[in-house]
């Protein structure tokens, strides 16, 4: 060992690491299944009063049924606003208004759109190993700057810890990429 004790922050990595894992299961959430689901509409984002808003802070979002998600506008206003929001944000779901209540009936999924749905969840997995490999990368830059009066021993050894991370969680990433697909596929 080196006079000077070099002490990569593994932990550091691997909670930026479940960062993006968390970041995969919020997009796989919003993915729909053929079952109705309160997270399949929260990336829609509503322009209210000027400013971009998630749907969840314009109206409370309901699942009463499996195959219907309800959501009650609190102020008029807004519901033509909410409704083109959900048409243009590719869920593939019209909606269908009553005073102040839209109502997204989610249709059965048919082969080719669960299809799509699958391309859509391994492009979303891809942005989530390519977040776990910056993360890596990072790893090994701090680990480059600090290589002097670190022995070549020392120096494997941070970086076969780092690359045993990086395989560790690229394997989450895949397991519940394979998850996800067969949910989708499933019918």
């Amino acid at each position: 060992m080196a006079d000077q004790e070099f002490e990569l922050d593994l932990d550091d990595l691997e909670r930026r690491m479940n960062g993006a894992l968390d970041a995969l299961k919020h997009e796989f959430a919003s993915l729909r299944t053929g079952r109705a689901s309160a997270t399949m509409v929260e990336p829609i984002h509503v322009d209210a009063y000027g400013a971009l808003t998630p749907i969840n802070q314009v109206g409370t979002v309901n699942v009463p049924e499996p195959r219907m998600v309800t959501i009650n506008v609190w102020d008029k206003s807004l519901v033509q606003k909410v409704e083109k929001a959900i048409m243009e944000s590719g869920l593939g779901i019209n909606p269908q208004t009553n005073g102040t209540i839209i109502m997204l009936p989610i249709p059965e999924l048919n082969e080719e759109r669960r299809r799509e749905l699958t391309k859509v969840a391994a492009q979303y997995a891809e942005q989530a190993r390519v977040a776990v490999r910056n993360v890596r990368h990072h790893g090994m830059d701090q680990l480059k700057k600090n290589k002097d009066g670190m022995s070549e021993d020392d120096q494997k050894f941070w970086q076969d810890s780092i690359q045993e991370l990086t395989d560790t969680f690229v394997g989450k990433v895949d397991q519940m990429l394979d998850h996800k697909q067969e949910e989708i596929m499933q019918v």
